[in-house]
């Protein structure tokens, strides 16, 4: 069998494409069915659940490239004719599926791929490619359409496996002719019926349910973030001295050896400083966190269950310090309330004060056990003991 297509039968190569990609195909969609149903509770089952989707993401990635380079062969190669040209709405149907298996074969793990670059932490992609993809952003919210459009192009996949497999059994039963045969090794060549291939009307009405597809996620909402499992503390406004223009805080916690780095949306601080005290305590600051505001890339939904920070009945933190004023410089020294834990917590900032306006740099590290976070998580390799915690910000002084 030689390795090229032929006007009469496909090559060795075309042929060990097909049956490569149907394997891994068919080892795929199972694996992630399996792997998104499994609990993570404990480390064991994380680890277990970690493994298996980061087997799913980069068996994704093989399929891609062995994809595109089945489409590249392909396109370098003549192709069989049809064997029932004269039969044009089958034989439409047969190409526009050819298509959207093509097609399907690039977007289902490339939409994987860039959800997986465009958020933080859970089972790493094995490829020595590195965790993310040039001009793809870390992006909760393309995160989010890429994993909407991940899901979309599956079932677009699943159909059109679904179809061309029905295809061939119809040609092999019913019709009994050659269709599966010249795709099997060492089959003999078909002689040539002269039927030749479409491209423009295949293609369109492949394009045509691509788009129909999108539709329908769009419909049903796909495209939008749904990690949040409780709802969003709405905090009071606080009397402050100084009123806080714009800031951030953010955690960075450790996941199978990788860093996952989020944030909380809502947070407000009540503020008293005097800039002119400089031994001794300065001010103090009262920080109120709305808990379910974190966002913590793919793993925000756990972070927010039970077992992390229970969200749903403990819907907000609190920070309560002196800032104190020393020769080694500014620090918040308070305590810190999470869940029901209450624990002693210092934070050494830098601090710039010009015309009224303060910008504020600080950082500290927290052990969650004393939390009680993740008291299922005893495996550091699976998640980290250590979280830390960056602060920044800048307030203006109130008149």
């Amino acid at each position: 069998m030689s390795l090229s297509n032929t006007a009469t039968h496909y090559g060795a190569v075309t042929k060990t494409f097909h049956w490569l990609t149907a394997l891994l195909i068919l080892t795929l969609i199972p694996l992630g069915i399996y792997a998104n149903g499994l609990p993570f509770d404990t480390s064991e089952q994380l680890a277990q659940k970690a493994r298996l989707f980061s087997l799913h993401k980069t068996l994704g990635v093989t399929v891609f490239f062995v994809a595109l380079a089945r489409i590249l062969w392909a396109l370098s190669q003549p192709k069989p004719g049809l064997l029932h040209a004269d039969r044009k709405i089958e034989s439409l149907a047969a190409e526009t599926v050819h298509w959207l298996l093509y097609g399907s074969l690039l977007l289902v793990p490339l939409s994987g791929w860039v959800h997986h670059a465009a958020t933080d932490g859970f089972a790493p992609i094995w490829w020595p490619l590195g965790q993310n993809l040039p001009f793809v952003p870390k992006s909760e919210s393309l995160a989010a359409t890429a994993a909407g459009l991940h899901i979309v192009f599956e079932r677009v996949l699943v159909a059109s496996i679904f179809l061309h497999f029905a295809g061939a059994l119809k040609h092999h039963i019913i019709d009994k002719d050659a269709t599966l045969r010249r795709m099997l090794p060492g089959t003999p060549a078909v002689a040539d019926t002269g039927g030749g291939h479409r491209v423009a009307a295949p293609l369109i009405s492949a394009l045509v349910i691509w788009a129909g597809a999108l539709f329908v996620g769009s419909t049903l909402d796909i495209y939008a973030k749904h990690d949040a499992v409780a709802p969003v503390a709405a905090l009071e406004d606080v009397q402050s001295d100084w009123t806080v223009q714009d800031g951030e805080l953010s955690i960075t916690v450790q996941q199978l050896g990788s860093d996952v780095r989020g944030s909380f949306a809502d947070w407000t601080a009540a503020i008293s400083f005097d800039e002119t005290v400089t031994t001794g305590t300065a001010g103090t600051v009262d920080v109120t966190i709305s808990i379910g505001s974190l966002t913590l890339g793919s793993v925000t939904s756990q972070a927010l269950g039970a077992d992390f920070f229970n969200a749903e009945n403990f819907p907000t933190a609190q920070f309560t310090a002196n800032i104190i004023n020393s020769e080694a410089g500014y620090q918040a020294e308070g305590t810190l309330t999470i869940k029901d834990k209450s624990m002693p917590v210092t934070l050494p900032f830098t601090l710039e004060v010009t015309e009224g306006f303060a910008t504020m740099t600080g950082s500290t590290q927290l052990d969650r056990r004393n939390y009680a976070i993740g008291d299922n998580q005893k495996d550091e390799a699976t998640l980290g003991f250590t979280v830390a915690v960056d602060v920044s910000l800048t307030a203006q002084q109130s008149q």
